[in-house]
């Protein structure tokens, strides 16, 4: 049985680079700095996961402490510095895909408006470091669809998506997995969702 990281365990770090304040919210590019907070978000995923009822492609601390260092994920905090939610970006295809995944937001600050501006950092993080690949993500959650969707996202059929075996296999954790391998990967209880990048000229 996992032990949640508490208050104590955890102290705030002061947020760094690339910030954008609003309603006592920061949001940033994540650091080494950030990387004690790597079991709390992945404890909050778990836990968020099995409150819905959703499945969920689960994450180790050591992967998402390793997004941080690579300065591929966003992570938010609130006025008193304490962590308050979460996003990473992954590759596949050879960067012909982005996928921002593993949002997440601290239980009690869910609906003030934080998972847009998480998602919004994200989403110009990973047009910033990777401008021709196509963004998607899979997901079960209706705000979500619709902040994809005020972003420039589009719902498309799962042939639309990356056939990268790596990424299929993150699946195999979810408790729907049984669902997506009977319908031969074509469809599932997640919604598809896909950003293309304009092309040079028409943006």
């Amino acid at each position: 049985m996992r032990t949640y990281a508490s208050a104590v365990e955890l102290q705030p770090i002061a947020p760094v680079s690339m910030e954008t304040s609003n309603h006592a919210f920061t949001v940033v590019v994540a650091t080494e700095e950030h990387t004690p907070f790597a079991q709390q978000i992945c404890d909050e995923m778990e836990a968020s996961a099995k409150a819905r009822g959703t499945g969920i492609a689960k994450r180790s601390p050591e992967y998402v402490a390793q997004k941080m260092r690579e300065g591929k994920a966003v992570i938010a905090f609130d006025a008193e510095g304490n962590w308050s939610g979460f996003c990473y970006i992954e590759t596949w295809g050879h960067g012909e895909y982005v996928a921002n995944s593993g949002l997440i937001v601290s239980p009690h600050l869910r609906k003030s408006g934080l998972a847009k501006r998480i998602k919004q950092k994200v989403f110009e993080l990973s047009r910033t470091k990777y401008p021709e690949a196509k963004i998607f993500g899979l997901t079960t959650a209706l705000a979500v669809m619709k902040i994809n969707s005020d972003l420039g996202y589009r719902p498309v059929t799962y042939s639309e998506l990356t056939n990268d075996e790596e990424f299929w296999k993150g699946c195999r954790s979810c408790v729907n997995f049984d669902i997506l391998t009977a319908k031969n990967r074509t469809n599932c209880l997640c919604t598809a969702m896909l950003y293309v990048p304009p092309k040079e000229g028409n943006e």
